[in-house]
C-alpha cells in the first residue's frame, strides 16, 4: 500500500509541475526553447536526468555485474565532453540563435548537411532511443512489480506525452529538475543499503575478482580496450553531449551564456555519480547473489534488498529516469519536425501555427511510439545492445564534422556532407555485419575479424578517417573569400570564447582533476 501511495504521489507532482509550466507557450521561443529563461541549476539537472534513463539502471548495473567498473568509462568521459560543450560549442550555438543542431550545420555548411542530420536524428530517436527506453523500462517494471509491459509502456508514453505536448521545453526542464532528485535519491538509497549489506567497500572487494575494480583494461580486451576506453568514449561523448538535439536544446534554453556554461559544468560534476550509484549496485548484486546474470542485477537487488516503502521510492526513481528521457526525446523530435522540416518548407508560417505544428508533431510521435510498443516483446538483450551500438556507429562522422566546422574556418560544405555520408555508411555497414554475425549466426569469412574488433576502437578509426576526408576534400577546393561564417567558427586570435570566468575555470580544473584521480585510482 505504501509503495503504491509513493508512486501515485510521484505522478501527481510530475503532472502538477508540467501543467503549471504549460500556461503560457505562445511563441516558438517559449515552446521550443523555454523563452531563454532557464537558470544554470535547472539546465544542469535537466541535462543529467535527460541522459539517465531506465536503460542506465539496467545496462550500467548489468555491465557492472558482468565485468566490473569498466563500463563507467562512459560516465567519466562525459564530464570532459560537457566541459567541451560549455567552453567550445555553446558560445557559437547561442551566438547563431539557432533552434536545432541541423540548423547550425546549415548555417555553417549547407542545407544538405541539415537534411542529413535531421533525418538521421529522427530515425535514431524514434526507432532506437524510444524503443530502448521502453524496453528497459518494461524489464524493470515487470521484474520489480510484475506489471504488464504493454499496458505499462502505453501509460508511460501517454503520461509523458501529455505534459510535453502542453508545456513544451519549459515543462520538460522543470519536471526533469524534480525527477533528477527522485532518481538520484532512489539510486543512492539502494547503493548505501547494498554496501552495508555486503560489508562496505572492503567486503565488496573481497567478494569479487580484482579485475572488477579496474577501469583501464589491456588493449586486447574485447569490450573495453584502453585505446577505445580513453579516445573512443570521448569521440562518442562529444557527439552525444555536444551535438545531440535532446541534450544541446537544454543549454539553448538558458538565460545567457553564463547560465548555459554553468549548467553544463554542473552536469559534469553530477556525471561522477553514476559509477557509484548505478554501476556499483551491479557489483553489489553480484557479490550478494551469485545467480545474477547481468541485466537482472538491478531488479534482483531492489526485490531482495529493499523493504516495503523503499520499493515504491525505487520504482518512482525508475519512472523518473524513464519519463525524463522520454520527454526530452519527444520534445526534440517535435522541434526537429517543426523547425527543420515544416518551417523550412513553409517559411511564412506564423508563430502560433509553428507552436501548433509542434504540439501536433509531439502527439504524432506519441502515437508512433504506442504503435511501436507491441514490438518490444520481441526484443532480447542482444538486440538491446545492438540498438545502443547504432548510436555509437553514427556518432564518429558527426563529431568530426562539428569539431572541424567550429575549429577550422576553411572547412567546406561539400567536405562536410561527403564526410557525413561516408562515415554514416561505414557505421551502418559495421552495424549490419554485427547483426548478421551475432543475431543470425552468419559466417562472414574474413569479415569475422572486423566484427570481433571492438566497436570503440572502430569508432576511433572512423573518426580519424573522417577528419582526413574533411581535410583532403577541403584543400582540393578553392579558398572562399567571403567571411559569412566568422561568427560560427573559432577565431584563434580572439572572439566569443575569450570570455572566461574564474569560477568556471576553477570548477573545471577541480572536477577534471578529481575525475582523473578517480580514474588513476581504479586503473
Amino acid at each position: 500500500m505504501l509503495d503504491n501511495l509513493i508512486i501515485v504521489a510521484y505522478f501527481l507532482v510530475v503532472f502538477g509541475i508540467g501543467i503549471y509550466h504549460s500556461r503560457r507557450q505562445r511563441t516558438t521561443s517559449e515552446y521550443f526553447l523555454a523563452g531563454h529563461s532557464i537558470g544554470w541549476f535547472a539546465v544542469g539537472a535537466s541535462l543529467f536526468s535527460t541522459n539517465i534513463s531506465s536503460e542506465h539502471f539496467i545496462g550500467l548495473a548489468g555491465s557492472g555485474a558482468s565485468g566490473g567498473l569498466a563500463v563507467g568509462c562512459y560516465e567519466w568521459s562525459a564530464s570532459f565532453c560537457l566541459f567541451i560543450l560549455g567552453w567550445l560549442f555553446v558560445p557559437y550555438y547561442l551566438k547563431s540563435k539557432v533552434f536545432t543542431m541541423p540548423e547550425f550545420l546549415e548555417r555553417r555548411f549547407n542545407s544538405q548537411c541539415r537534411w542529413y542530420l535531421t533525418i538521421v536524428s529522427l530515425i535514431a530517436y524514434i526507432f532506437t532511443k524510444i524503443s530502448v527506453h521502453l524496453f528497459a523500462g518494461a524489464i524493470l517494471m515487470r521484474s520489480v512489480l510484475g506489471w504488464d509491459y504493454l499496458t505499462t509502456s502505453i501509460l508511460l508514453v501517454l503520461a509523458t506525452g501529455i505534459y510535453t505536448i502542453t508545456g513544451g521545453l519549459k515543462a520538460v526542464i522543470y519536471t526533469d529538475l524534480f525527477q533528477s532528485f527522485v532518481l538520484l535519491t532512489g539510486a543512492v538509497v539502494l547503493t548505501v543499503l547494498g554496501l552495508d549489506k555486503v560489508g562496505g567497500f572492503h567486503g565488496l572487494r573481497a567478494a569479487l575478482p580484482p579485475d572488477f575494480f579496474h577501469m583501464i583494461k589491456p588493449a586486447s580486451d574485447p569490450v573495453y580496450p584502453w585505446v577505445g576506453t580513453i579516445f573512443g568514449t570521448m569521440i562518442l561523448g562529444i557527439w552525444y553531449w555536444c551535438t545531440d538535439q535532446s541534450i544541446v536544446q537544454k543549454t539553448l534554453s538558458a538565460k545567457d551564456l553564463e547560465n548555459a556554461r554553468k549548467g553544463s559544468f554542473f552536469c559534469a560534476a553530477l556525471k561522477i555519480l553514476p559509477v557509484f550509484v548505478l554501476v556499483l549496485p551491479g557489483l553489489i548484486a553480484k557479490a550478494l547473489y551469485p545467480d545474477v546474470t547481468g541485466d537482472n542485477a538491478y531488479p534482483i537487488l531492489v526485490l531482495r534488498l529493499l523493504p516495503k516503502g523503499l520499493v515504491g521510492l525505487m520504482v518512482a526513481a525508475l519512472l523518473a529516469a524513464l519519463m525524463s528521457a522520454m520527454s526530452s526525446v519527444l520534445n526534440s523530435c517535435s522541434t526537429l519536425i517543426t523547425m527543420d522540416i515544416f518551417r523550412k518548407t513553409h517559411p511564412n508560417s506564423s508563430e502560433a501555427r509553428l507552436v501548433f505544428v509542434g504540439r501536433v508533431a509531439t502527439g504524432a510521435i506519441v502515437g508512433l511510439s504506442i504503435l511501436w510498443v507491441p514490438l518490444i516483446q520481441y526484443l532480447n538483450n542482444e538486440i538491446y545492445q545492438y540498438l545502443q551500438s547504432v548510436q555509437a556507429y553514427i556518432g564518429a562522422p558527426i563529431t568530426a564534422v562539428f569539431l572541424t566546422g567550429v575549429l577550422w574556418k576553411r572547412a567546406t560544405g561539400r567536405a562536410a556532407f561527403t564526410t557525413l555520408i561516408t562515415g554514416g555508411l561505414l557505421g551502418a555497414g559495421r552495424f549490419v555485419l554485427d547483426v548478421m554475425h551475432d543475431a543470425f549466426r552468419v559466417d562472414l569469412g574474413p569479415l569475422n575479424n572486423l566484427v570481433k574488433f571492438s566497436f570503440l576502437n572502430y569508432s576511433v578509426l572512423v573518426f580519424l578517417f573522417c577528419l582526413l576526408l574533411m581535410y583532403v576534400i577541403t584543400v582540393t577546393e578553392p579558398r572562399r573569400s567571403a567571411a559569412e561564417d566568422d561568427n560560427l567558427v573559432l577565431q584563434w586570435g580572439g572572439g566569443v570564447t575569450r570570455v572566461f570566468d574564474r569560477a568556471d575555470l576553477a570548477w573545471t580544473a577541480m572536477v577534471g582533476t578529481f575525475i582523473i584521480a578517480l580514474w588513476i585510482h581504479f586503473a
